[in-house]
């Protein structure tokens, strides 16, 4: 098993994959979609609605894997031809561990970086403000 499938199977563990058309459109509509993924061997149709979830999702656009909806099912325990990464940090690590020389695939992944990097921030400042709450820090007085 390689790195990519192994993100996958974590993801899938973890409750961070949505597998199938969907549960994928359905991660996709809602907002909590990252990363739309199509199965090598995925049909037309179901790449335009990958395509459709995407730009309704304001997602980049769905990255064709190299493994097959067989290959797929065999880590992940279920079989389907689009699949959605509902976590960020995960998304970042799978399609940095996929990407290689692929220029398209750098894109996507310097886009999820700055993203998860913006995540992170968030938390910290949360945390922060919360702990300055608890505190009672206050501003110095000018």
């Amino acid at each position: 098993m390689d790195k990519g499938m192994n993100y996958l199977a974590v993801a899938r563990k973890a409750g961070r994959l949505a597998i199938g058309e969907k549960n994928s459109g359905a991660a996709a509509r809602s907002g909590k979609a990252e990363l739309l993924l199509l199965a090598a061997d995925a049909s037309d149709n179901a790449r335009k609605r990958a395509e459709g979830f995407a730009r309704g999702g304001k997602l980049p656009e769905p990255v064709r894997l190299p493994y097959t909806m067989e290959h797929i099912a065999r880590y992940t325990g279920k079989a389907g031809s689009i699949l959605a990464l509902t976590d960020k940090g995960l998304a970042f690590r799978f399609i940095d561990g996929l990407r290689g020389e692929d220029a398209g695939l750098k894109q996507i992944a310097d886009l999820l970086y700055e993203k998860d990097q913006k995540a992170v921030r968030q938390r910290k400042e949360a945390a922060a403000h919360a702990a300055n709450k608890r505190q009672g820090k206050r501003r110095k007085s000018v």
